[in-house]
């Protein structure tokens, strides 16, 4: 047992619990009434997610003492399967449409949300491709060329959901993933540019999304209808003051903050545990990443260096944006809290992420060693 626990960066599995109880006590305080009002018991979200929990522990404990090859040697395998549940969620019956996007897939008593899945499949396709293409990662027909059109397709199938976020967030992942893999800058300027553009394309094209940009910029101007979920989330925060109402006393979950145990999960924390709170959150997610990014820069091989790099991505991506939201200062994209947030695609994908974290901590440099690849551990 001993050796098998050697290495194991337990900061980072101390920091996965709290964040993952943290959740569970938000789902249960933010969906209490909506749950006993639809579904006839107030426990009937908390419920789900604690079950998402003990799946997702169950998963990270797998990937953390597992062969390698179940990560390292299945990227191309995972691709064919995040495309193939993405076509079927927009293809077939089992997609389900909620408000207007069809981003789930039913299965039986569960929903899915392909998305989630597509992101960990890129993350260990980037990192193999420019690992083993890295003489000639700085050319525009091997660099560009490849990792661009997977990303692309993928983020072409988010935005005929529509799922615009989505898109952004796989786009950001291939950004930063192509930074660290060596891609020549220019490359990667053209690559904003040009997605730059064809994001304003889409805004100014699409009504629905230019309320939405516009509701961001002065959300009291429309309280009433496109800004009003922002409205509401300014207002659980300034209700919470520096410690909060209390634990289950907050307002603002009481059908007035839409989505109260979804994306704006951290709203209800900001009401009823306040300042302290919220703070206490971003410290947790600051020790998640921070332990994350450890185990990559301490690899001694640069394949399992970038997947380490990719898996925190994911965590903090969603974090900083979900944090963003919330706080007015990025416009609305729909992506969830790791770990906090109520659902099960992301809860599961969060847990996968720190498993194969876990992982290649037990094979990572002791802090201070010289890696091969350059660089102190």
């Amino acid at each position: 047992m001993r050796e098998l626990l050697a290495g194991l960066d337990f900061w980072l599995l101390l920091t996965t619990v709290l964040m993952a109880v943290l959740g569970l006590v938000m789902v249960l305080s933010a969906s209490g009434i909506m749950a006993e009002k639809y579904y006839g018991g107030a426990y009937h979200f908390f419920v789900r997610q604690l079950m998402c929990c003990i799946i997702g522990a169950g998963l990270m404990v797998l990937l953390a003492f597992g062969s390698q090859k179940m990560f390292l040697k299945t990227h191309y395998l995972l691709l064919i399967m995040a495309f193939t549940l993405l076509m079927v969620t927009l293809l077939s019956p089992l997609g389900v449409e909620v408000n207007g996007a069809k981003r789930w897939l039913s299965i039986g008593i569960a929903r899915i949300q392909p998305m989630e899945f597509a992101k960990l499949a890129l993350v260990l396709y980037l990192a193999w491709f420019l690992s083993h293409k890295k003489d000639l990662v700085r050319t525009f027909s091997v660099g560009v060329v490849p990792p661009f059109a997977v990303t692309g397709l993928f983020g072409l199938l988010l935005l005929m959901q529509p799922d615009f976020g989505g898109a952004a967030m796989l786009a950001m992942l291939l950004f930063l993933m192509c930074l660290a893999g060596g891609t020549r800058l220019v490359y990667l300027f053209m690559s904003v540019t040009m997605a730059a553009g064809g994001a304003f394309l889409l805004i100014v094209n699409s009504p629905y999304r230019s309320r939405r940009l516009l509701a961001f910029l002065d959300p009291f101007k429309d309280a009433m209808d496109s800004g009003y979920q922002l409205v509401q989330s300014l207002y659980s925060f300034g209700a919470g003051g520096v410690w909060g109402v209390g634990l289950g006393a907050g307002k603002q979950k009481l059908f007035f903050l839409p989505e109260a145990h979804n994306d704006f999960i951290v709203a209800v924390i900001g009401e009823e545990l306040g300042f302290v709170g919220v703070s206490g959150m971003f410290i947790l997610v600051t020790i998640l990443l921070w332990r994350g990014f450890s185990v990559a820069v301490r690899q001694e091989d640069l394949h399992r260096r970038l997947v380490a790099y990719g898996m925190c991505l994911i965590l903090g991506l969603g974090a900083i944006l979900n944090m963003a939201v919330v706080l007015g200062v990025a416009p609305p994209k729909g992506v969830p809290m790791p770990f906090v947030s109520y659902g099960g695609s992301s809860l599961l994908a969060s847990f996968v992420c720190v498993g194969i974290l876990l992982n290649l901590s037990r094979d990572a440099l002791p802090a201070g060693r010289k890696s091969p690849t350059g660089g102190t551990a």
